[in-house]
């Protein structure tokens, strides 16, 4: 009976409509994102932005925030952020405003059991709720199933170490019957307010694919029904509050029901068990998805205007993945804004910035009431750099630098050593290749004109007293035999599948007969793929390179426009002093073969 009366209750919950995912006429707009129980750098930062006010009352009028996902873990004060903001849900509601919450990755993990970035201060924080007999009904249960001749006393301190005093309040409170579960499951993944989309991970190709309705209606009902199966089988002790979320399957598989079990409780095993691998926890779906912000603009910029349109946005606003210099940045001639700045500062080394978009301005607020900034443009980031150095700044440094080494390596590469007095950097020098021929200078030209984002840093200089080139070479990175040994980079921000299809059409357009897989460097944080060495490239020939005859060519929308865009006058203005003509003219008719395959039916 607990269980139909759980099931009817939860039918009742509290539904997002439609026309509460699309608002239009709003006068002004706050975006803040990736609050991590920072509490106190919440409140600053809605307060420099004229939200609230010093008693934390809602002072915006008609102005509509939007929280882009991830209230929730590591740090101490999320359940006071939560409280705030129902109560200023409320507020701006009377005033004629409004406070839009997005469920984040976090927020579901919070909702599906995935624990593991809660904080012990967030546990305790609902310690009070938690009764000495809630606490010794799961022991039962969970010394029960782990006995297995442990000793009481054992079992009791692993019991009590690995669920502090709150945990049961907390899962209890992220059900879909209690205070913040029931909260969370009303909660939207998108909203798009005056044609600007709001999601916390990214537009993923599996966005363009929904649409709003199938996003909001579709992939949150996958949610809600998966919560509710997870409460349905812990009613019934099939499941504990102690099981993580990556034990429900094989808990699930090792469960032999009895002959007269409930209905109810036999379909809830056949939903969990299908929707533990819904869309929505994929790394593909919006709660997670980087690759917005992390592919280069060459592999990510379709896609993107892909979703947009199928939103009915025109750019969309993003958190999730902390951006570089914990600004508020754009990209896609800011169709794309990222405002994830790392607010949790003992944590992520950032602070509260607020986005504001008010008529046709946009502006950035900082917690710290420091001048207003516009966003800042994504920089391209091929290789971790000190001080994040731009582009340009790296750049200068190869080129006029003091050198202050040169040694080989033991795979033989020339290494130098370049320093401006504040920065010092690695770089690989390879002397040029032929008379007005330097391959790695003319891969570096080619990749920043098509936006590709994967060759480092490249360019001419003497050292020694020959003429060359110099590469900027990161101090940590794996190269493809060593990722592929180890097996990682499953996670990466950009999956390995869509650069390694860049990688391909990229090493067909300039003939690249030498891609081993000492060419192939990666950054160990995100598993960015660099290419890197390329004097085995370029070469007087149409066509492709052997290896790469049978090789599939993925040529989307943005590879073709940026083929055409490399004219002849624009390979001649940018490579003639790195490349000779004979080079240059079959590099064009490389261009137009994959022009033509990229058009065929």
């Amino acid at each position: 009976m607990r269980i139909l009366t759980l099931l009817v209750a939860f039918t009742l919950l509290p539904l997002v409509y439609a026309d509460e995912w699309r608002v239009d006429g709003a006068d002004r707009i706050v975006a803040i994102s990736d609050i991590h129980g920072a509490f106190s750098a919440m409140v600053e930062t809605l307060q420099q932005a004229e939200v609230i006010d010093q008693a934390k009352k809602w002072s915006g009028g008609t102005t509509q925030l939007v929280i882009v996902g991830d209230i929730l873990d590591r740090g101490p004060k999320s359940r006071a952020a939560m409280d705030l903001l129902m109560r200023l849900e409320e507020e701006a509601q009377t005033a004629g405003g409004a406070v839009h919450v997005l469920i984040g990755n976090h927020e579901s993990m919070n909702m599906i059991g995935d624990l593991r970035y809660v904080s012990k201060a967030e546990y305790a924080a609902f310690a009070d709720d938690e009764t000495a007999d809630e606490r010794e009904r799961w022991f039962a249960a969970y010394a029960k199933r782990h006995a297995g001749g442990t000793s009481p006393d054992v079992l009791r301190k692993k019991f009590d170490e690995r669920f502090p005093a709150g945990f049961f309040a907390l899962r209890r409170a992220f059900r879909p019957d209690g205070k913040y579960g029931r909260w969370l499951l009303a909660k939207p993944v998108i909203v798009v307010v005056n044609g600007t989309a709001f999601v916390h991970g990214g537009l993923s190709p599996l966005v363009e694919k929904l649409g709003l309705d199938g996003v909001n209606g579709r992939l949150k009902s996958e949610l809600a029904n998966y919560v509710n199966a997870l409460q349905v089988l812990t009613r019934a002790d099939v499941l504990l509050p102690t099981d993580s979320h990556y034990d429900t399957d094989a808990v699930l598989n090792a469960y032999l029901p009895a002959l007269d079990e409930k209905p109810a409780v036999l379909d809830a095993i056949a939903v969990a068990r299908r929707l533990g691998r819904s869309d929505l926890f994929d790394s593909d779906g919006p709660l997670w998805y980087r690759g917005s912000v992390s592919c280069g603009e060459l592999i990510e910029e379709y896609r993107l205007l892909a979703a947009l349109a199928a939103l009915g946005a025109d750019r969309v606003v993003v958190g999730h993945t902390p951006t570089p210099n914990r600004r508020i940045l754009q990209r896609f001639e800011g169709r794309l804004i990222e405002v994830d700045t790392g607010m949790l500062n003992f944590y992520y080394k950032g602070s509260g910035n607020a986005l504001i978009l008010d008529g046709k301005t946009v502006s950035v607020v900082n917690q710290s009431g420091a001048d207003t900034y516009s966003p800042i443009e994504h920089p391209r980031g091929v290789g971790i750099r000190p001080d994040n150095m731009s582009t340009e700044a790296l750049q200068g440094l190869l080129e006029n630098g003091e050198i202050l080494s040169q040694q080989e390596d033991p795979s033989g590469r020339s290494i130098v050593k370049i320093s401006d007095g504040r920065n010092t950097v690695s770089a690989v020098f390879k002397k040029r290749s032929g008379r007005s021929f330097y391959p790695d200078v003319a891969a570096y030209r080619l990749d920043r004109l098509l936006e590709l984002d994967m060759v480092p840093v490249s360019v001419r200089r003497d050292v020694g007293g020959a003429s060359g080139s110099l590469q900027f070479l990161p101090e940590k990175f794996y190269d493809e035999s060593q990722r592929s040994s180890s097996g990682r980079g499953g996670g990466a921000a950009c999956s390995l599948m869509d650069q390694w299809g860049a990688m391909y059409v990229f090493d067909v357009l300039i003939y690249n007969e030498g891609r081993g897989m000492q060419r192939m460097l990666y950054d160990t944080a995100s598993w960015r793929l660099m290419l890197v060495e390329h004097e085995l490239s370029f070469a007087n020939k149409k066509g492709r390179p052997r290896h790469l005859i049978d090789v599939s060519l993925e040529i989307s929308d943005g590879w073709r426009l940026a083929l055409a865009a490399l004219t002849d006058e624009v390979l001649a203005e940018n490579f003639s002093d790195v490349l000779d003509k004979r080079r240059l003219k079959a590099l064009a008719a490389r261009r137009n073969e994959l022009i033509a395959a990229s058009e065929a039916p």
